[in-house]
This record gives structure tokens, sequence and C-alpha cells, in this order.
């Protein structure tokens, strides 16, 4: 009975493995720069590409608000409440803690109730317009890996743009326009992410998806970051591979992720309506509870781990390269150019690590470092790393390997190692196209369906 059962498990785990099979759970994970292994001539470093796990961006960044003496409290006045407009008893008081409203509310933690909020002054001065910059700096280049969440505890923005720099804010690009209509705020005719494809997910668009006024239970903003990524990866971003390979050969996608920092600029508040109540404009202001920014540092796949230290973040490079992002290869490793890491090939990547100079090479006393086979003809001409083999890096979906540099695929299947399929970059997949209805489209439905079945045709019935 008992063998009999283990045999079922085992079964069981071999169908399930080859389900998840297409599916590698290390893929996105880079969180190893090297390994000591064993060769012939010895114990020698096995270098990969790496680089930090993602995580909350917000615990690391400066805030500065334009104009400087926009948030509400000084002088002390009264605003009206989000639920109801026309009920403007509320407080806001920046000598008093339990009235004030201050810029780092916006980046505490929620949770509580009532929540708190981040809260500009109202719109007394109206007609003049009601504008706010938010600028959100790190000091650092970070990459983005999930979506940036913006929660309102008033009513979103009527008008709204998201902004992004890549030289610690000397120039500014826009990164999304929001508004309840686009062609009279921007000239722009309204999109969302999802008119968006693989060939146009750098454009910048505008989108009225957001922007509905004074609404009680429509507080949050999205840019999409997950939307985008699913262009290469598939929508349960599955794929890595297709996306790694395009975040390694196409600069312009790698460095539209990329940010040193954020800028949301708030242009008109939400007023719900055409004209502006002049009678009630203590009901017009700003306020966020809530902004999330996941990423991690960019280390250019040199290192695991960024410090924060002095205010400041910065990368532990490794792979014999310094600087800020790890952008240049230590004195006395020069033997080739720097050159970032690389995603590919699955799983480790290839970590393009700097080498002792020429004229340093037989100088043992200075290189304290275990070295990987390094000669003078390495130095001058660096190996190449395999794209696909027969042992770690297998094509998939009956690929075959090509002289170690590029997968076969069959007719209906596309990518680095023959991972995607090739009606997905046309959007014209089918049920019948291999994917969808079949079982590897959803292998943790299937895990949980065969071990029901086995729970019930193996396990007495107790009651």
């Amino acid at each position: 009975m008992y063998l009999s059962r283990f045999l079922s498990i085992h079964a069981l785990w071999v169908t399930v493995s080859s389900v998840m099979q297409p599916y590698p759970l290390v893929w996105g994970h880079y969180d190893v720069c090297k390994t000591q292994i064993y060769t012939e001539e010895g114990k020698v470093w096995d270098y990969m590409a790496c680089q930090p796990e993602s995580t909350d961006m917000t615990k690391y960044l400066k805030v500065k608000l334009d104009p400087p003496d926009i948030t509400c409290g000084d002088p002390p006045e009264t605003f009206c409440a989000m639920g109801n407009p026309y009920m403007c008893n509320n407080e806001c008081d920046a000598s008093t803690p339990e009235l004030a409203h201050p810029p780092e509310l916006m980046f505490d933690f929620e949770g509580r109730h009532p929540s708190t909020f981040w809260q500009s002054a109202t719109w007394k001065d109206y007609p003049k317009p009601l504008q706010v910059n938010i600028t959100l700096s790190w000091s650092k280049t970070i990459e983005l890996t999930d979506n940036i969440v913006i929660t309102f505890e008033s009513g979103r923005p009527d008008q709204m743009i998201l902004e992004k720099s890549l030289d610690y804010g000397r120039t500014w690009q826009p990164y999304q326009y929001y508004a309840t209509d686009c062609l009279d705020a921007f000239h722009m005719d309204p999109k969302s992410v999802k008119d968006l494809s693989q060939h146009t997910v750098l454009e910048i668009i505008c989108t009225e998806e957001y922007s509905t006024g004074y609404m009680t239970n429509s507080k949050i903003i999205h840019f999409e970051i997950k939307d985008r990524f699913a262009f290469f990866a598939g929508p349960w971003l599955r794929n890595m591979a297709s996306l790694y390979g395009q975040l390694d050969t196409t600069k312009k996608l790698r460095d539209f992720f990329t940010v040193t920092d954020l800028r949301i600029r708030l242009l008109r508040p939400a007023v719900g309506e055409i004209f502006v109540d002049e009678l009630h404009l203590a009901r017009y202001f700003y306020a966020i509870s809530d902004i999330k920014v996941h990423g991690r540092c960019k280390c250019n796949l040199h290192a695991t781990v960024c410090v924060y230290d002095n205010s400041k973040l910065t990368c532990e490079c490794e792979h014999n390269t310094t600087g800020p992002d790890c952008g240049k290869c230590k004195k006395n490793y020069q033997g080739r150019p720097w050159s970032p890491g690389s995603y590919l090939p699955i799983p480790k990547g290839t970590a393009n690590t700097c080498i002792p100079s020429i004229s340093s090479i037989g100088n043992s006393p200075k290189f304290n470092t275990i070295w990987p086979n390094i000669s003078s003809l390495e130095v001058s001409k660096p190996k190449q790393a395999n794209v696909c083999d027969n042992e770690l890096l297998h094509c998939q979906n009956g690929g075959t390997c090509h002289n170690n540099v590029r997968c076969l695929c069959p007719a209906a299947y596309t990518g680095i190692l023959c991972e995607k399929l090739r009606c997905e970059e046309a959007g014209s997949c089918s049920p019948d196209s291999g994917q969808g209805s079949s079982p590897q489209g959803h292998p943790m439905l299937l895990l949980l369906l065969l071990l029901t079945a086995l729970l019930v045709t193996t396990s007495p019935l107790v009651f």
C-alpha cells in the first residue's frame, strides 16, 4: 500500500515538474555574483551576473515640494471632507501634530484608520491655478520593478503629469499624462497601456482611466510597469528570458525603466463638475496618503548589495568593478574595457568581469584573489559565453542548440531559448496554438487538481 502511494506521488511529481519546466523559479533572481568551483587546475571562481533584490525605494528618497509653502496648516485653515464636499469643518494646523499634514506622511506606514496623509493648501486663490510639484530624489540610479502607485486622500486630480529624470533632476521627460479630458488638457488622444504593444511600449500616453474626479471609492493612480514587462514576458511574466533579452539589447527600453528622480506634477485638483464652485473653494485641494515605488539600485549586474549610508545609496561592487553604479573597472583591473553584466544566457547570465591589466599579471603580491584561468591570450581575447548547450542551457520546446551560439527553434516558437510562442509576438494566439487552454498556461491549477485527485484516491475517508 505504502509503496503504491509512494509511486503515485513520484509519478505526480514527475508530471508536475515537466509542466512547470518552462517557468523556472530561478529566472529573475541573479542573487549570487560568484561561487567557488573545482577544476583540474584547482579552486577557481565562477562568476555570474548579479543584482540587488527589489525593495520599497521610498525608504531611501528625499522629497521636495514646489512651492515650498504649499502644505496646509500655516496659517491654519479649514477644508471640506472628501465624502461630503459641503461639510467644511475639518482643520489643518501645522502647529498641532494631530492636525498637521506634512510631506513625510506620504511615505509612512499605512493600515491605520484614519489614514495619515499630506495635504496642500486649499484653492482659496482661485482663479489662479493650484499647482504643486512633488519631487522624489534618490541621488542614485534605480531600476523600477513594479507599478508606481499613488493613493489620494482627496479626489484624484483632474490633470496630472508623472515625469522622470535620468540626470539627477537637471532635465525631465514625461512618463505619463493623466486627465479627465486628455484632448482638452494636453491635446492628446486618450489611451491606456492595453492599447500599446511591443513596438509602441515606449510611447508616452495620456490616460483618462485614473481621473474620475471627486469620488470616495476612486483614490489610486497607477503607472503600469508590469503591464509593460508583460509585452515581452507574457501576461504572467513567465517568459523572462524574452524580457531579459530585450533589456540586454535595447538601451532605450532599459533606460525607460531607469530613473534617478520622479516628479509628480499636480496641475488641477478634482473638481467633479464643469465649473468651479467659487462659494466653496475649501473643497478643492490635493491630499496624498501613500506613494509606492518598488525597484532596485542599478549596479549594472555587478552587485547584489546596495548600502544606504550617510543618506546615500551605493552599490557594493563585485567583479572587480567600482563606482556608485559599478560603472568602471578598478585600478589594475583594466585588461579589457568595462562592460555591464548580461542577463543571458539564462539562468546565470554573463558577468563580464574586469580582469587584471596585462602589465599587472604575474605581480602576485598585489592580488590576493583566486582567478579562473587568466592568461595573456584570454586577456586579449575573452572567452565568449555559451548561449545554449546540452547540459544546463537547454533549448526549449524541441529546439536544438547550434554551435553553442543559438537555438534552432521549431516553426511555432521563437526567443533566445525557443521559450516563446511565435504567435504571441503577433498577438494572434488561439486556444489551439499550444498555449492558453493548455495545462502549461495554468501550472499551479494543474498541480492543485493532481494533488486533489491523488489524495482522494490514496487517502482513507475520515469523518
